[in-house]
């Protein structure tokens, strides 16, 4: 018999070619499409499997349909992990927004072509930014959560606009994965300035990249229950990856050979924003491990001990910032990546630009500039103290999804439906429950759009209102209707906080730079 075969978006990119590989090797009854951009890097990482029988490379972009079709054409599996990332996300926000968004519709278009649309499995691998800032008491988080990108995270935004392509575009089985932070061991290397754009006390559920290449593997059969389709999941690699920033950090240093609590000595505290960033601890993450068993259950410490093999050997220099005198050196030389023109959170504090300081700091209480200033410069006044990780927490800090979840969508009533919506500050529109949950109903927000949206998006996706997204960022106004979103937004910002923001969001980086 014939192999099947399987495209692949992102193949160049870290989870893409962890995939690749893992299919290559483990898969020998899967063939491979790829789909490139023409670039030497490119070029010179593929170059072994060039006239490979197994492998079909098709040089093109996520703007090129007529390459994402020849990737599409016989394929029984679709795994779309590519996409526009941080940190060039967030030097070309309008270039990230139309590129995120084109690639899933191109894929649904080219995918509804083909002659057997409803036998074709695609995953959609959203992100974890798409319900932002999750701050101790909101720090358990869920598939249907409401969804909430961060103000200025435009690679959110086009991630939520993209899942919402798929989930709906009426294909039979189509699943959409919102990917956490990935581990990898090149990690390392992003020394960005984003790097400061995560508070200390975040919380993250990590994943490996050689567990989400496991996922991405076993997704690839065709023995999965009906009911696996049509659904939103959270990836994470389980218990011992819910770690904090300062944990994360730790795990990190130490792994390069520099000790414990070696971010003590090389940063300041309040270099680091304290909102506005994403992440939660997944309340739901082993339900997409029930289905898929990609799990190695690699306890974290020793997940992060082994990506010393693969980290290159200058790393380990930075071991020297144990020796006496060498701390404050090093701590000047990351400090100035903190200082970088656009990005660099020093520079927003030093020029106290008000957009970026009320944006990235602040409590319910005061933000921006007049909160920055409470904030201490020594470690010792910090509480870098964990919440509990054990998953038998998550069901006190639960949000209220606005229905009764004991009942199976077709199972609503109108009534369910109709308080659903008011929950959501906004009205379901049809007489009554749809005939199918996984098609558009008709429903009204808080301030008087209407919009046609499936049950299943807006109760198990936590989407809303499309014409209320996020730019400019108008969500104090949204949470004063919208008691489903005020669970998220109140919990570390006050009422009328005035967060419209100016041009600056629409403005791509080589715009900036040229002025």
């Amino acid at each position: 018999m014939a192999n099947k075969k399987v495209f692949i978006t992102g193949a160049s990119g870290n989870m893409g070619w962890a995939t690749f590989k893992r299919i290559y090797d483990y898969r020998p009854d899967l063939d491979i499409n790829v789909l490139l951009r023409d670039s030497e890097k490119n070029r010179a990482k593929f170059a072994p499997y060039l006239g490979d029988e197994r492998v079909k490379i098709v040089w093109g972009d996520f703007n090129n349909y007529d390459a994402i079709l020849e990737c599409v054409k016989g394929a029984s599996y679709v795994l779309h992990i590519g996409g526009l990332v941080s940190p060039a996300a967030d030097y070309y926000p309008k270039k990230t927004l139309k590129t995120n968004v084109l690639a899933a519709e191109n894929i649904v278009k080219a995918i509804k072509a083909q002659p057997n649309p409803d036998d074709i499995a695609v995953v959609y691998i959203g992100t974890v930014a798409e319900t932002g800032n999750r701050p101790y008491g909101i720090h358990w988080g869920r598939t249907g959560d409401p969804l909430k990108a961060s103000v200025y995270d435009h690679y959110a935004i086009s991630k939520i606009r993209a899942e919402r392509v798929f989930a709906e575009s009426g294909l039979k089985k189509w699943v959409s994965m919102r990917q956490s932070g990935i581990l990898y061991p090149a990690i390392l290397k992003n020394m960005d300035p984003i790097m400061y754009h995560v508070p200390m006390n975040d919380v993250l559920e990590w994943a490996t990249v050689d567990d989400s290449a496991i996922l991405m593997e076993h997704f690839c059969n065709d023995d999965l229950p009906d009911e696996f389709y049509r659904s939103f999941y959270n990836i994470g690699s389980g218990p011992s990856f819910r770690i904090t920033l300062y944990e994360f950090e730790d795990y990190l240093l130490k792994t390069i050979g520099m000790g414990s609590d070696a971010s003590k000595r090389i940063f300041k505290p309040n270099w680091f924003i304290d909102r506005n960033f994403h992440g939660q601890w997944y309340a739901d993450s082993d339900l997409l491990d029930d289905y898929l068993h990609f799990r190695q259950n690699i306890p974290a410490d020793q997940y992060f001990e082994s990506m010393k093999k693969d980290i290159p050997w200058f790393y380990q220099l930075s071991a020297i910032t144990r020796v006496p005198g060498i701390s404050d050196i090093t701590r000047f030389a990351i400090g100035q990546i903190a200082k970088d023109k656009r990005f660099g959170t020093r520079t927003w504090i030093a020029s106290n630009n008000a957009e970026r300081m009320n944006a990235y700091w602040g409590d319910t209480e005061s933000y921006g500039m007049a909160h920055y200033k409470k904030l201490s410069d020594k470690w010792s006044d910090w509480d870098l103290t964990p919440p509990s990780n054990d998953i038998k927490e998550a069901e006190k800090f639960k949000l209220d999804h606005g229905y009764d979840e004991s009942k199976s969508l077709d199972k609503l009533t109108a009534a369910d439906l109709k308080k659903a919506a008011e929950f959501r500050g906004g009205e379901y529109l049809d007489s009554k429950k749809p005939d199918d949950v996984y098609a558009p109903s008709h429903w009204k927000c808080a301030f008087g759009h209407e919009f046609d949206m499936s049950v299943n998006t807006v109760l198990k996706g936590g989407h809303w209102c499309p014409e209320c997204d996020p730019m400019p960022w108008n969500y104090d106004a949204i949470a004063k209707v919208n008691p489903f979103f005020a669970q998220v937004w109140y919990a570390d910002h006050g009422k009328n906080e005035d967060l419209v923001q100016g041009e600056e969001i629409y403005r791509d980086y080589d715009e900036y730079k040229a002025k």
